[in-house]
Formats: C-alpha cells, sequence, structure tokens
C-alpha cells in the first residue's frame, strides 16, 4: 500500500525541492503544482504513464487505485500526438536536437541549434527525458521532459512533448523503467 509515509520516504518530498541545479533564485514549486497522490480508475493498470491533456496532468499509476499525478505542459494545438508508446531511453541532463520540423517552422528561433546543445541547466529538456518509442521499436521524437521554464506547465507551448518541473521530471525518471507503457490521451 502506498501511503503518505512510504510516499515522503520514498525521496518523493523532495518535490517541491526545485531543479536539481543552482540558480541565483532557486524555483519554489507553488502549490497548485505540487505533485499529488491522487484515486485513479482500478481499471489503469499500476507502473504505467497516462497525459491528459485537457487537465494537463500526468499520472504515473501505482498499486490500489492509485497515482502521483504531476502538472505538464504540452504540445501546441497540431502538435500533440495522441497514441500509446515506450519508453525505450531515458537521460539525465540529455543533450537536445530540434528536429527537422521545428527548424523548418521556425528557423530563426531552431537554426542555430541544428547541431544539438549539450546538456545542462539552459537545455530545453531539462535535467531529464524519457524517449518514446513506437510499437515498431522506433523513436518517435516525443520525450516527456523537464524543462528550464517552469512557467509553461499547464500551457500548450511545446514542439509536441510533455513538460514537467525539472524536480518532478526527475522524480518520475527514478520511479519509471525503460519498456514503461505510455498513453497519450
Amino acid at each position: 500500500m502506498f501511503n503518505r509515509r512510504s510516499f515522503l520516504l520514498t525521496g518523493a518530498a523532495t518535490l517541491a525541492a526545485g531543479p536539481a541545479f543552482a540558480t541565483a533564485e532557486p524555483y519554489k514549486i507553488p502549490e497548485r503544482h505540487q505533485a499529488r497522490i491522487v484515486r485513479i480508475r482500478r481499471s489503469f493498470a499500476p507502473g504505467e504513464i497516462h497525459v491528459d491533456p485537457g487537465q494537463f496532468a500526468l499520472y504515473w499509476t501505482m498499486e490500489g487505485g492509485k497515482a502521483v499525478r504531476y502538472p505538464v505542459g504540452i504540445g501546441r494545438a497540431g502538435l500533440y500526438e495522441s497514441g500509446t508508446f515506450t519508453v525505450g531511453r531515458k537521460a539525465e541532463w540529455p543533450r537536445w536536437t530540434p528536429t527537422k520540423a521545428m527548424i523548418k517552422r521556425e528557423p530563426h528561433l531552431y537554426a542555430k541549434h541544428a547541431e544539438g546543445m549539450p546538456g545542462g541547466p539552459n537545455n530545453p529538456l531539462g535535467a531529464r527525458a524519457l524517449y518514446l518509442y513506437n510499437a515498431a521499436g522506433r523513436d518517435t521524437l516525443l520525450r516527456i521532459h523537464g524543462t528550464p521554464r517552469p512557467d509553461t506547465v499547464e500551457t500548450r507551448r511545446s514542439n509536441g512533448c510533455v513538460r514537467m518541473i525539472n524536480a518532478h521530471a526527475i522524480d518520475l525518471y527514478d520511479r519509471v523503467p525503460s519498456g514503461t507503457r505510455v498513453v497519450l490521451h
């Protein structure tokens, strides 16, 4: 059973601590953006990720009809892609390279990064990334990742990926094994 005490003891209490990197003013997660244990339908299998774009919420499902609910940012209109995926790879402080489609849509923003950007506190993928693969085992270029812009949580600003507050991305990364089923509703 997952109760409040075990939640605190698993290290999830660090969710409110803010990003894992030093800044002049550490990011303090507002109360409304805190991760929470919530009840979900028992029809959801434990050990899965479900993203509800209408609620700007990502759920990490657990035993007993419960889940950790994290607030997220999602893709802009026309860029959010629903479907069922698998976590094919995980990375800490990942390198980021904009897709060809991103460069074509907004060359003034992305062309200068065509060769990629090393991981770090200003990297758009933030502190952690989960790489989503399709049923054929191919990288879809969709990610669930942290962001250096926590103000983009609960918005539709990304190029299709699911954005999380860095502290939440770190917590989810530590919980989720490769091969995890992901459903973007």
